[in-house]
């Protein structure tokens, strides 16, 4: 795809997204910041998940690392670049954490399963954690403590996003259930990449449930009470998908014939409730 395009698409499918809602009552200069870093998450990810016939993944994830270390040298090469550099000199941005994203790019390029948790942990952390430490600058924060928060929400993010689509991933012939747990719960991988649904599946996804589930709550046990009302935004994203987690007991974990989501408009009440109760902090 065309990067200058690319680029163009992605901040033109941020009001589809869940993530539109959580950003929706931010003031405009921390949204615009906040639909960049979006874009540029997305970019990303339509290079390593979209047909690649015709074109080099890896050298598409070079060219926007690149693009990253341009941006900290005052030298983008693109419109999308140029757009990004300024939320980045705005918010003062931190590099690593983008660098972080590609790499977690780039896992998806070199690894098609993963053995442990540990191993998993490392690509969540790359591919969400990495977001959150950049998004809780542009939002402000008093306390270091909210990095730890920026982390395992990320980690209770992308973990949720692995349950809810298991099906799509096998399709990519991805497996991010970690296979420690498969062999553990003796549900084999040729059953998951059939989207076997029985017995064993259902205990596995229990399993995995409540590590997700973990993570929400590690979340909001290390979120400081100085920054309860800044992170709102973070708040609303934390709810929408904690209600997407809570339906999958509801569904007996058969994610496979059924796709767990949140309506817009219970989106849209999520993020007034939690706007409003963040302004009733301050």
């Amino acid at each position: 795809m065309n990067r200058v395009l690319g680029a163009r698409r992605q901040l033109a499918r941020v009001a589809a997204s869940n993530f539109y809602y959580s950003f929706l009552l931010l003031p405009s200069a921390k949204r615009k910041a906040i639909k960049d870093v979006y874009a540029f998450c997305r970019l990303l990810d339509d290079i390593v998940d979209e047909d690649p016939t015709g074109r080099d993944p890896a050298a598409e994830l070079q060219y926007w690392r690149d693009e990253i270390e341009g941006c900290y040298q005052g030298c983008p090469l693109s419109d999308f670049g140029e757009r990004l550099m300024g939320s980045i000199l705005e918010f003062t941005l931190p590099k690593q954490p983008f660098l972080d994203l590609i790499e977690g790019m780039e896992m998806d390029l070199r690894w098609h399963s993963y053995q442990t948790f540990a191993d998993l942990r490392e690509y969540c952390y790359r591919a969400a954690s990495a977001v959150g430490l950049i998004c809780i600058e542009i939002f402000g924060y008093e306390s270091a403590r909210t990095r730890e928060y920026a982390v395992n929400l990320g980690l209770a993010l992308q973990l949720t996003n692995i349950l809810r689509d298991l099906k799509e991933d096998i399709g990519r012939q991805r497996i991010y259930l970690p296979l420690e747990d498969l062999e553990r719960f003796g549900y084999r991988e040729q059953d998951l990449r059939a989207n076997q649904y029985n017995a064993p599946f259902i205990e596995l996804m229990r399993f995995e449930h409540s590590r997700a589930r973990s993570y929400f709550i590690k979340a909001a046990a290390s979120l400081p009470e100085v920054d309860r009302a800044s992170m709102f935004a973070a708040e609303i994203m934390s709810a929408i998908y904690s209600e997407m987690l809570d339906q999958m007991p509801e569904i007996q974990f058969d994610v496979f014939r059924n796709r767990v989501s949140v309506t817009k408009s219970r989106r849209l009440r999520i993020a007034l409730e939690i706007w409003l109760r963040s302004r009733l902090k301050r």
